[in-house]
């Protein structure tokens, strides 16, 4: 089993930059691929980003492309997402997620999950 924990969302004003860690623990997972996913009032669950954590391969959802990076830290067994040039339509609850084998855009995909961090832009 693996357990993630979220931190480090917060309150932030437009422009403005937020860096999100999760931590896991439970079992080594350098084959695992991790994943942020994020959930706005009212809305379906949407991916984020995805990285490999034994390659690097990472991969972004459009909206946040060029804003966001997802980075890990294998010695620490955490994942971050940096979070620059916010905006208010990046207001959610922000969740890391952890599967086997290469990452996936389908939250459906992934069998761990965080109890999430909320992130709210105001504008």
């Amino acid at each position: 089993q693996v357990q993630l924990v979220e931190s480090g969302g917060g309150l932030v004003q437009a422009g403005g930059s937020l860096r999100l860690s999760c931590a896991a623990s439970g079992r080594t997972f350098t084959t695992y691929a991790m994943a942020w996913f994020r959930r706005a009032p009212g809305k379906e669950r949407e991916f984020v980003a995805t990285i490999n954590r034994s390659g690097g391969t990472t991969y972004y959802a459009d909206s946040v492309k060029g804003r966001f990076t997802i980075s890990t830290d294998n010695a620490k067994d955490t994942v971050y997402l940096q979070m620059n040039s916010l905006k208010a339509e990046d207001t959610a609850v922000y969740y890391c997620a952890g599967k086997d084998g290469f990452g996936s855009t389908n939250g459906y995909a992934y069998d761990y999950w965080g109890q999430g961090t909320q992130v709210t832009v105001s504008s």
